[in-house]
């Protein structure tokens, strides 16, 4: 299947890279990426992707167990929803978004440890924020409690709505992006 979206930088010296400083971090340009659409065929390799990146978080937790982590993935793909997040040759992560009633549900973000904190997230993340804009949808989402995405989630504009038990859930209204 072609690929939906591609993202790219200009290319410079990198001492010439240019960054932001928000809330005391410096971000660089985003990466160069491109969005495409998964199929079937890639279901297996995007749950390791999910246990790879959620790792850190569960097992600060002490909740990480593998055998879950694929099965909760596996229980509710749908490759309708699901684009692979590629870097060159390479599948780094991906995203899925679920159109449920009256708002968009941002069910997965995963980027692979070794790119996360590279600006690459955050590329994905305004992207689909414009989507939710462009179709003037609420943009909602869950995150593990005491996970960096919570904190990653809130610098995006997203406010928290509620928690429970295990996750935080917060949303993101097409004006207050």
């Amino acid at each position: 299947r072609p690929c939906l979206f591609s993202a790219s930088r200009p290319r410079r010296h990198a001492s010439a890279v240019s960054s932001i400083s928000t809330l005391g971090r410096a971000y660089m340009q985003s990466p160069t990426f491109t969005l495409c659409q998964a199929t079937n065929a890639d279901v297996a390799a995007l749950a390791e992707l999910r246990v790879e990146a959620m790792r850190p978080s569960l097992e600060a937790i002490e909740r990480f167990n593998p055998v879950r982590a694929r099965a909760r993935f596996l229980e509710g793909f749908n490759p309708a929803y699901t684009r692979k997040v590629q870097v060159g040759e390479g599948t780094v992560g991906f995203v899925v978004v679920r159109p449920v009633e009256n708002h968009l549900l941002l069910d997965h973000l995963y980027i692979v440890p070794a790119k996360q904190c590279s600006g690459l997230g955050s590329a994905v993340l305004r992207l689909v924020i414009r989507e939710a804009q462009a179709q003037e949808k609420v943009l909602r989402l869950g995150a593990l409690k005491d996970s960096k995405s919570n904190e990653f989630y809130l610098r995006h504009g997203f406010t928290l709505e509620r928690i429970e038990e295990w996750d935080n859930y917060y949303a993101l209204a097409p004006s207050a992006a």
